[in-house]
Parts: structure tokens; sequence; C-alpha cells
């Protein structure tokens, strides 16, 4: 192995390098000296994001157990564009004073996490996809009770750690049955020896769905969601809402389409099945929330249903829409979590019913989450409306007509409920409203850029189009 063959793992190296600058900020900086490492770290990771779409050869690493290509590289610069975007609104929340103590362990746990989870996504075989996903997903506890001076953030640290564990065991239990009847762990070789009608392999697949089924918070795996989303800080809400589970479908759509591909017909059958209740208990759950993280997270359970539709498909296409609305859903969900943030750090408010009357005191934020809660609900010409399109193609292409039927009945649905918080702020009156506050340049940023991300992603047909040429299907 020489220097060339470690810049394929160049993502990892990067940000391992970042985190370790962070890391020795944190060790010479007393407590007057903190507010250096939140530009640090901002610049640092935005030169990281930059390199991320600098030409990469494609090669594997440890005889095969590291794989990249150019479509996980993509996949990994999309990661980096929704973080980079939680960054920038975070550093207002970091500035607290309870925050500005341990601003340090934000960003070092932060691109911990996120090191697992390129690893995970590149990973060749089972032992590499399971140690990249627990580095993912034990800092996401330690994220989740970051403020610890609070019981709901404390309550949902422990809560995702024990569910995390138990989810983790189920799927590492299916991995050891895999290697046990296929005498491998490297997905190449799983792969010729998976057979429908092995009972111990079908049996092996439904324990590693399962454990999948908790990462991307599919029903009935979904029921810590929304008490960890709603204690957890807005800000890292918003990560586990957006990065954690879009990095679980990547590497959730990549194993089922070439580990997998050989029981195609029963996985299919269980994603079908996955997806209706997913899609349809997140949006009627949705509907009865008046806290506005608990209606973000049953709405990000809904989405996981849409986005089943491009797994369910198994085509080249299929996996393409499924990338390209994980980018749509990155830039809309973040705006309408900015917002959320913003709101809460300002005023300490959450509930939907407080938001009544908004408009007319920060007209600009409202207007912003509208059109976040418009993508989200597919309303046209933002680029949700082109995601969901795709998906619905892509599922009705393989006749799945029923299944696609029941998704438009469900997006009228999501529609009503969207439209919940929009009427809130616009038409409802409150004699007081949220007072009027300035909004830093920061955040502000952080809402423009995602903004610009709805509308460009969805005009510009290239982006679809490349996606489109570095997929798969079975």
């Amino acid at each position: 192995m020489n220097f060339g063959d470690l810049l394929l793992m160049r993502h990892e190296l990067v940000l391992i390098g970042i985190t370790m600058i962070v890391l020795i900020a944190e060790i010479f900086t007393n407590n007057n000296q903190k507010g250096i490492i939140s530009p640090l770290a901002l610049i640092l990771f935005g030169i990281h994001t930059v390199i991320g779409f600098f030409p990469q050869l494609e090669g594997s690493l440890f005889g095969g157990s590291y794989n990249t290509s150019n479509l996980l590289v993509g996949m990994k610069n999309i990661l980096n564009i929704g973080v980079m975007l939680i960054l920038i609104q975070s550093a207002k929340w970091l500035q607290n004073p309870a925050n500005k103590i341990k601003v340090s362990e934000f960003y070092i746990v932060i691109f911990s996490t996120l090191t697992g989870m390129f690893y995970m996504i590149s990973s060749g075989d089972f032992l590499m996809f399971y140690i990249g996903l627990e580095t993912a997903t034990i800092p996401l506890a330690a994220l989740a009770a970051f403020e610890r001076y609070k019981t709901k953030s404390a309550e949902a640290g422990i809560k995702l750690i024990l569910s995390s564990a138990l989810s983790s065991g189920v799927l590492l239990y299916g991995i050891s049955m895999i290697y046990g009847t296929t005498g491998s762990i490297y997905y190449s070789e799983v792969a010729k020896y998976i057979s429908p009608d092995s009972s111990l392999q079908i049996l092996a697949f439904i324990f590693f769905f399962a454990g999948m089924g908790f990462k991307i918070s599919l029903v009935p795996f979904h029921l810590w969601t929304a008490d960890v989303y709603e204690g957890a800080p807005v800000n890292v809400t918003s990560y586990l809402s957006v990065i954690s589970k879009g990095a679980a479908l990547f590497i959730f759509t990549i194993v089922l389409f070439t580990v997998f591909r050989t029981i195609s017909p029963l996985w299919k059958d269980v994603i079908f099945i996955i997806a209706l209740l997913t899609m349809t208990i997140g949006n009627l759950f949705a509907i009865r929330q008046k806290n506005m993280k608990r209606f973000l997270a049953f709405s990000s359970i809904a989405q996981a249903g849409f986005m089943l539709l491009g797994v369910l498909s198994g085509t080249k296409l299929g996996m393409a829409t499924v990338i390209y609305y994980v980018l749509v859903y990155i830039f809309s969900n973040l705006a309408a979590f900015a917002v959320v943030s913003i709101i809460s750090d300002s005023t300490g408010k959450e509930d939907m019913d407080e938001y009544n009357g908004l408009y007319h005191t920060n007209p600009k934020l409202s207007l912003a989450l509208t059109l976040a809660l418009f993508s989200l609900a597919g309303i046209p010409p933002v680029a949700g409306f082109f995601g969901k399109f795709f998906l619905f193609t892509a599922a009705a292409e393989q006749g799945y007509y029923i299944l696609v039927l029941i998704a438009l009945l469900n997006t009228i649905i999501s529609l009503y409920y969207y439209l919940l918080p929009i009427k809130a702020m616009f038409i409802n009156k409150n004699e007081n409203p949220i007072p009027h506050f300035k909004t830093d340049w920061l955040s502000k940023t952080g809402i423009i850029l995602c903004i610009l991300g709805m509308v460009v992603v969805g005009f510009a047909s290239s982006v679809f189009e490349s996606f489109l040429t570095l997929s798969f299907g079975i």
C-alpha cells in the first residue's frame, strides 16, 4: 500500500485530520478563547466539503473491505453538504453560555459520527459495515444528551443508546447468521451464496432488515424517534433526521441491491408492506402533533416511507431517485429545522400554537418555513415535487400502481398537516404573537442556502442525470 492508495480514503482521512485539529485547539485554549473554535471548525469543514468534489480514483483497500467509486463519493458529498448547513445553523446556538464551554465536544462528536458513516457507506464487507455503523451511532447518544442539564435531553440520550444497543444486537445477530451460512463476510462473496431456499438466510435477512429499520425510523421500528427528537436540541434533531437517516438509507440500498439481489422478490414484498405502514402511520400521527420537533419527527418517518418507493423498484432509476430525494430532503428539512431552531433559541417557544400570527412579526422566517413545508409536501415548483415525482415514477415503472396510489393519498394527507403551521403563521390571530427579533447572519446564510438548494436542485436536471449515470440496479 502506498500513499496514492491511501488517498482513496480522502474523505475519511481529511475528516479525521480536522477532528484532531479541533481536539488540539480544545487542549490549548481556555474558556475565554473558545470563541475561535467555531470559526476554525467551520472553515476546515468547508474546505473538506469543497475537496470532496475534486476528481477521485476508484478502487478498494484492505482486501476489498473498503471500496470507493464515484457513486459512493457522491453520497458522501451529499452528507457533507448537509453537515455544513447544520454547522452554519448551529453557530449561534453554540454561543449560548451553557454550550460555549463544550463547543469543541460538539464538533468532535459530529465529525466522529460522520467518519463512521463514511466508512459504513464505503464498506465492502459486513465487518467494516458494522464498525462504521457503531462509530456513527454511539456518538449520536452524546449529541442527543448534549444539553445534559435538561431532563428531556438526558432522557433522549438514554433512550437513543438503549434502543440503538438493542437494534445493533439484532442486526449483528443477522450478520452472524449470514456469515454462518455463507462462510464469508464480503458482499461479493456472500451474494453468491444467498438463496431463497435457505430458511436460515431468510431469517438472517429479517434480522438485518429490522436493525436497519430502526436506523431509518421505519414502522414498526420508529417508536424511539419522536421522544428522542423532542428531547434533543433542535440542531441535533436536524442531524438525526437528515444525516443519520440519509447515510443509513444509502448503505441499506447498496446492500439490498448487491448482497440480497437473489432474494429480491422477498424483500420487495417486505418493503411494500413497510412502506405502506410507514407513510400512513407517520402521516396520521403527524396530524396530532403540536410540538414542532415531534411534528417534524413524524414527518421524517413518513418521508422515509416515500423513500422506500425508490428502493422497492430495485432499478437503476430507483437508486438514482433515492439519492436525489435524500439531497432534496436535506435542503427542505434543514430549512424547516433552521426556522424552528432560531425561534426556539430566541424565544424558547416550540409549540405550533405559539406560531400564531408569526407572519406579522417575522415575515421572512414565516416565508422560509412555508417554502420548506411546501417542498416536504411535494408542491411545485420547489424540488420536493420533482423528488416525489421521480419516486412515484420509479415504483410505477415496476408495476406497483396500488402502492403509488396509496402514496398519492398519503401526499394529500401530508399536505393537510404541512399546511397547519402555515395556517398558524399567516391566518390564525394572536394578541401576543412572537415578537420581532433579529436573526444572526450565519443562520440567515444557512436558510438562504437551503432555499437556493430547494430551487436549484429541482430545476437543474443535470443533478438527477448525474445520479442516474452513476447508479445501478439489481
